[in-house]
Formats: C-alpha cells, structure tokens, sequence
C-alpha cells in the first residue's frame, strides 16, 4: 500500500443519477457528452501530517486522522478536508494526443479525458453505477499520461477501480503515480504513456451476472502544482470494441505489477 505524507486534497463533486438499466449508459461516450456518468473534482495540495488513505472510488484524499468513506453516488456529505473546486473531464472527438501522438479516440467517434495537461494541482474524477448488469462481459479502454515528477508519495497518479457493489468486492482495480510508470509505461521526453489498455472481465466465469456494480476513476497532478496526469476513458461495452479505422495496428506493451482480483477476470494490454 501506497502511503503519503504532507498533502491534502479538496475535493467537491457533481452529483448524477446512476444508471438503472442493464448496461452502462453512454459507454463509450457516444452520445457526444458525459451523460448516465458523474463527475467530480478539485484539487490536492500540501498539508503537513496528513495520512494517505487509498483512492477506491468518489474520493481521493488526505486528512490526518481521518477515513475517507468511498463514493457511492449522490452528494458527497460535508467534511473540513474538502473545498470548492471544479471537474475537470473533456470529451474528445478524435486527433492525436500533444504529448505521445497517440489516438485520443480507441473507437466510434468520442471518448473521455479525465483531468488535462496543466499543472495546477487539479483532480478529476469520473464514476458511473450500473444496476442488474445482464451481460456476460465488460469491455472498456484506458490510456494514461502522467509527467514525471517526485516519489512514489506524491507524484501526479492515475487510479481506476470497478466494483461489485452487491458483493462489496473489487474485480479489478489499476493504480500508477508517474513514478511507479517509469520502466512499465512508453517514455515520452519527460512524459509517461501507457498506450490504450483493453481491459475484458469476465462476470459469467465469476458467476456476477445481474450484479451491480461501479467504475470509479480518478486523474491527478502532483501535489505543488508542478506536474500533471491524465488518462483517456473509452469503449465500454458487453462486446469487444475493435480501433477505429484511424488507428494504427497495435503492437503488445506489456505492464507489470498490475493487480487483478477474483476469478475469471482476464486482460489483454495493446499499445497503439
């Protein structure tokens, strides 16, 4: 486990209904905004004595002394640790990212951006509930792009967890601050990239179908405002969603270290 010291994060969030139906609403962000998925945001910065409590979806935070209760929809309750701030997602509709001339689209014509390239101690967050999932599968893409920056403790990060909220269990979840990406991700001159990742789970082998469940995901830049992170969000679907025409071939980039939990959960990582 990750621990952090002399930060803080304030963080307010922009509360939306989760989705009542069987699949994920505006999956891959095809419907050109950020409809059926909630989002959240603000900022982390410096707070001396304060406690890194992991990111598991909704907040991501650091209060000496305190818990952070994990999202679960709705408006967030009150709390010293969190300030006024803003969500920072941006829906893409094609071209190349500025920093690793990657694809900022994996298939159809949109996706998401959670947070941007700016330092300015930003975090943004991204979260969508599913009720009665009936498919046998979830498919979906993620593409990070994190600056380089300081240690393992405070270093701009990407975390991303999907949740079976009828059996308070994680099914999968992937966490990487720029310096864990440092021989894992593609180098970019003083950037990281980890290309787009095609993650598959497979709820029929983990007898899940019907459950409901929950992707949270969160982008941050470090905590003085010096560097930033990022990370692209597409595709999800009960089927494999194959790259647009304008992407190119992909080639194998092989992650280490990435946790999977439960049964039956399978990955396969692409690079384009």
């Amino acid at each position: 486990m990750l621990k952090k010291t002399s930060l803080a994060l304030a963080i307010s969030m922009m509360a939306a209904g989760p989705a009542f139906s069987g699949t994920f609403t505006n999956g891959g962000f095809e419907d050109g905004n950020l409809n059926g998925w909630t989002q959240g945001g603000g900022y982390w910065g410096y707070n001396s004595g304060s406690v890194y409590v992991p990111y598991t979806g909704g907040y991501w935070g650091y209060n000496s002394g305190s818990v952070y209760v994990p999202y679960t929809g709705g408006a967030l309750p009150r709390a010293p640790q969190y300030a006024g701030g803003t969500s920072n997602n941006t829906i893409m509709s094609g071209g190349t990212d500025p920093i690793t001339g990657q694809n900022t689209v994996y298939n159809g014509n949109y996706s998401v951006r959670v947070n941007d390239s700016n330092n300015n101690y930003s975090v943004s967050t991204l979260t969508q509930q599913v009720l009665n999932y009936t498919d046998n599968d979830i498919f979906f893409q993620w593409n990070a792009v994190l600056e380089a920056s300081h240690g393992l403790s405070d270093s701009d990060y990407f975390s991303l967890t999907l949740t079976d909220d009828t059996t308070s269990t994680v099914l999968l979840t992937r966490s990487y601050s720029s310096a864990s990406a440092a021989g894992l991700f593609k180098q970019y001159g003083r950037w990281y990239g980890s290309g787009w990742q095609l993650e598959h789970i497979d709820l029929a082998a983990l007898g899940v179908v019907g459950h409901d469940f929950t992707l949270s995901l969160l982008a941050s830049d470090c905590p003085y405002g010096g560097h930033a992170g990022y990370v692209y969000l597409d595709g999800f679907a009960p089927v494999i969603q194959p790259p647009g025409p304008t992407v190119p071939e992909p080639a194998t980039l092989a992650l280490l270290g990435l946790g999977l939990a439960g049964l039956g959960v399978t990955r396969r990582r692409k690079t384009v």
